[in-house]
């Protein structure tokens, strides 16, 4: 087995576990521990009883760090990133009023939640946004409320999932993300509109011609960032 078969297994491990092989002579012990942990050892006891360690630092896959609903970090991220996701968007609205669906602000954050805590913290910051930004500025308007709930909720779910399931890095992550988001809010709208509303499925594409900017400001930035991120992260780890 190579060491970087060996460090494969031990990242992709999600439990606590010990294994023990015999590797050219001698025997080697492994203790791992979740695949987000910031500790990964190598223990190496060789045929003479002496004890060496290897650290696997410099390799480790910090983000996503993925919460769980009982990590009270968990809510101290969703706090802070939904006052970051009301607090942009408001000052976008006050330098030009079509500066929000151009630049798509709200949904910024509500990404980068997913793609940086998992699907609970994009979850959480996806329902949250919309709803503390209505009661806040009244903005989305009602009647687009619901839609823009569906849309963001499924963005910050999508996001975490993607990179957490099926661990594709940031790029294809957010991509994937941002496609599941619309046909989940076209589908809705194409209920809706069965059901008599008003509202056609066609403002979907209305709104990504009138959006482009924005997607292609956060296909550039979002992994930008979570990979600077993640170097600032292994950086502090080493000092």
């Amino acid at each position: 087995m190579t060491n970087g078969a060996v460090y494969d297994f031990l990242r992709d491990c999600q439990t606590i576990i010990e294994i023990s092989f015999v590797l050219d002579s001698q025997l080697f012990f492994f203790y791992t521990f979740p695949s987000n942990s910031k500790i990964k050892q190598v223990f190496r006891e060789d045929t003479m009883g002496r004890t060496n360690t290897i650290h696997l630092a410099h390799r480790e896959t910090t983000f996503p760090c993925v919460l769980n609903f009982a990590n009270i970090r968990l809510y101290a991220f969703v706090t802070l990133f939904v006052a970051m996701d009301v607090a942009i968007p408001w000052l976008c609205h006050y330098i030009h009023p079509l500066a929000g669906p151009t630049f798509l602000p709200m949904f910024f954050f509500i990404l980068l939640a997913g793609l940086l805590f998992g699907w609970r913290a994009g979850l959480l910051v996806g329902i949250l946004t919309p709803l503390v930004n209505y009661g806040i500025s009244g903005m989305p308007f009602l009647e687009r409320l619901p839609m823009i709930v569906i849309e963001a909720s499924f963005y910050g779910l999508s996001a975490g999932l993607i990179r957490e399931r099926f661990r594709l890095n940031v790029f294809w992550s957010l991509l994937g993300a941002m496609v599941i988001g619309r046909l989940a809010v076209t589908l809705a709208l194409l209920i809706m509109h069965w059901s008599g509303d008003s509202n056609s499925p066609s403002i979907v594409w209305q709104a990504i011609k009138q959006g482009w900017p924005g997607i292609a400001l956060q296909l550039i930035l979002l992994p930008t960032i979570s990979t600077a991120l993640e170097k600032l992260s292994a950086f502090g780890h080493h000092e």
